[in-house]
């Protein structure tokens, strides 16, 4: 994390939509997804900070965060909010799992899961150690039994890992960690689940696999051209 120029916009107002997300909008019209900075004065991977009324904002990269590039491609739900606890399988060096820091808010708290010896010291050096609500787990997701004792309970579990099997590893995660009413999102790389496959074909797949296991999809979107062969899909609980 490095301290980074702020500068002034026109105007940011909050997305309609997803509480804890924000519309920046340029003098020359354009606008941009940000998050309110939880860390002011510092960037995480080189993102631009803006200022407007005092408060600061990070600049949201859509092809450096999969869930950014969910937003704009008009996913329905984000199961993150202020004050909420998330468990991110996959939180690699911070890009995403920092905006989502922001997003909860100081009462918020983010279990971070990374399995790379280096990537994890990288996010505990550059980002948990100037966030608060971030607590980094060195694990493998593939085994959640062995951090059930680090995590409590969480109101949304977040996946985005480069592993086959990545529904099963998910749901998985969510019969331990999330609550009844909470939801799930999962960033599916065709690509890491089998690469003889076509993409669609992945994807019905790893759907089929949380449908077999209990899960609802609510919603799910293709996220070119921000990531190629890639989807998001949000779920729930089947009641």
């Amino acid at each position: 994390m490095r301290a980074a120029d702020v500068i002034d916009v026109e105007d940011v107002s909050p997305h309609e939509r997803f509480e804890g997300v924000y519309w920046v909008k340029f003098h020359d019209n354009s606008r941009r997804l940000a998050t309110k900075n939880l860390s002011p004065g510092r960037s995480v991977y080189g993102e631009q900070l803006v200022m407007f009324r005092r408060k600061e904002y990070r600049l949201w990269d859509a092809y450096r965060s999969k869930l950014a590039a969910a937003i704009l491609k008009g996913i329905k739900e984000v199961p993150i909010g202020l004050g909420r606890k998330v468990l991110y399988l996959g939180a690699a060096s911070g890009t995403t799992a920092s905006h989502v820091s922001d997003m909860l808010g100081e009462e918020g708290a983010v279990f971070a899961v990374e399995f790379a010896q280096r990537t994890m010291r990288e996010l505990i050096e550059q980002v948990c150690s100037q966030r608060p609500n971030m607590s980094p787990i060195l694990a493998d997701a593939r085994h959640p039994s062995a951090y059930r004792s680090l995590v409590s309970p969480v109101d949304a579990v977040y996946c985005d890992i480069a592993q086959p099997e990545q529904a099963r590893i998910l749901a998985d995660n969510c019969d331990l960690f999330l609550k009844e009413t909470g939801n799930a999102m999962i960033a599916v790389k065709s690509r890491s689940v089998d690469v003889t496959m076509s993409p669609g074909a992945v994807f019905s797949q790893e759907k089929r696999t949380l449908v077999q296991r209990g899960f609802k999809i609510i919603d799910a979107v293709r996220l070119e051209p921000y990531e190629k062969d890639h989807a998001m899909f949000v779920i729930t609980r089947e009641k």
